[in-house]
């Protein structure tokens, strides 16, 4: 049998794992140490051991069980409510004003957390009964939360680029900054079509009452230093990173801290919010730490089979088909592979395939993953078979139904793929900041 073929079985066998249920790290791990050992005996078992070792000595990885504590406190202490009062406060006056201020509340949650669901979780909670009780018309808001939520991976600190940044063997700093333009213009972009649409139809999203609006200026301004808190614990992490001052790994400390020490100072740290927080994060950063593990063994095994450069061969030369053609290619298969996988399975199973390849063709490995990012999101809220549909049903209170779901979407991920082909032609907004950074 030749390579190219060992190589299509091994895949096939990895996509057929995750078609029965079975997780993640299991199907593509297992498959991985199983082709290691048909193919080289007893003595490829170290293809897949010596990958995890260098992922175990990876420092930077340090990083995720610190973003992640970081976020969980930031919730559970009940600083995201604090966050929408102060945009129910100030931006309740124009039409979608409460809409906007939920976008407002998802980057800011992003910034706190960098995982998609968190912003899912809290907008549904938080925002959705309230925009529901306000008269907010449903479909629209339902999609302002899913498409909020989309910004959780893209605006740093990420918790997937860094899983990106491990797999494609990238600078997690560079990814990050690359991110925050385009997470910031696609919140832009969500804004100004929630502001326009409610300008034309006032019906879809009223302001609020000034009787329910008017406070004495300073509430208003206790209101809005509660409410930039987060952004200050932000900054305290991200500055000095941004600057030099310190290290990536060292930013990450200073975050869990500051929002540690926030909790503590509002009175909000007990021992219930301690240990969820706690549970929560070792809970997530081992379900990542499982699935690194078992990407790198996979795609150890995938490099030594010269997959990538057999691939690259079929594409290029053999189909005749230009680098443009080849990436387009690969975002067409991402947004079929979301409509039953996560970004992080999405990720660890075509990586040891599309991220060399991407490298070969030209095209830089930076921008690359913004563009990933980006890609399955777009592929969460496409229906049939969207992810976060689903996520999104599963929270809605009954009088929302999968058909409003359905139909709240389309206008934001038609916002979404404006943004993807803007970054796609202008490579800059993504790598303008990192460029900078760096270069400084």
């Amino acid at each position: 049998m030749s390579y190219e073929m060992i190589a299509l079985f091994m895949f096939s066998s990895m996509m057929l794992m995750m078609f029965t249920g079975q997780r993640v790290f299991a199907a593509i791990g297992g498959v991985g140490a199983m082709a290691a050992l048909l193919l080289w005996g007893v003595g490829g078992s170290d293809i897949p051991f010596t990958g995890a070792m260098k992922i175990m000595k990876w420092y930077p990885l340090l990083t995720l069980p610190m973003f992640i504590f970081m976020g969980y406190i930031l919730s559970e202490s009940k600083i995201a409510d604090d966050l929408y009062k102060m945009f129910h406060v100030w931006m309740g006056p124009v039409s979608g004003g409460l809409a906007i201020g939920t976008i407002g509340l998802m980057v800011l949650v992003s910034a706190m957390n960098g995982l998609s669901v968190a912003g899912m979780a809290i907008g549904a909670t938080i925002a959705l009964p309230e925009l529901l009780r306000r008269g907010y018309d449903k479909r629209m808001v339902t999609g302002v939360i899913q498409a909020g939520s989309s910004l959780g991976i893209l605006v740093p600190p990420s918790v997937v680029l860094v899983l990106y940044a491990i797999i494609a063997r990238q600078p997690v700093g560079q990814l990050w900054l690359a991110g925050v333009f385009p997470g910031l213009m696609m919140a832009a972009m969500f804004i100004a079509y929630i502001y326009i649409r409610c300008r034309i139809n006032p019906e879809l999203g009223p302001a609020l009452p000034p009787e329910e609006r008017q406070m004495p200026l300073r509430q208003k301004l206790g209101l809005l230093k509660a409410g930039l808190l987060p952004i200050g614990i932000f900054m305290a992490m991200m500055v000095p990173f941004v600057n030099g001052w310190t290290s990536l790994v060292e930013s990450s400390a200073i975050g869990a801290l500051a929002a540690f020490g926030t909790a503590v100072a509002k009175g909000r740290m007990n021992r219930a919010v301690f240990e969820n927080s706690v549970r929560n994060t070792l809970g997530i950063s081992c379900m990542f730490m499982w699935i690194i593990v078992a990407a790198t063994g996979f795609g150890a095994v995938f490099d030594g089979l010269g997959a990538v450069k057999a691939i690259e061969h079929l594409f290029t030369e053999q189909l005749g088909l230009g680098p443009w053609a080849i990436l387009i290619l690969m975002q067409l298969s991402f947004l079929i592979m979301g409509t039953f996988l996560d970004d992080t399975a999405m990720l660890v199973i075509v990586a040891p395939l599309y991220v060399p390849l991407v490298g070969a063709l030209g095209f830089d490995l930076i921008w690359y993953g913004v563009l990933y990012t980006i890609t399955t999101q777009i592929a969460y809220m496409t229906p049939p078979f969207g992810y976060n549909l689903f996520l999104m049903r599963a929270m809605a209170p009954p009088e929302i139904t999968l058909k409003d779901i359905y139909g709240s979407i389309l206008p934001f991920v038609l916002v979404m793929v404006l943004a993807l082909i803007l970054i796609m032609v202008f490579p800059q907004i993504a790598l303008w900041l990192p460029d900078y950074v760096y270069d400084k």
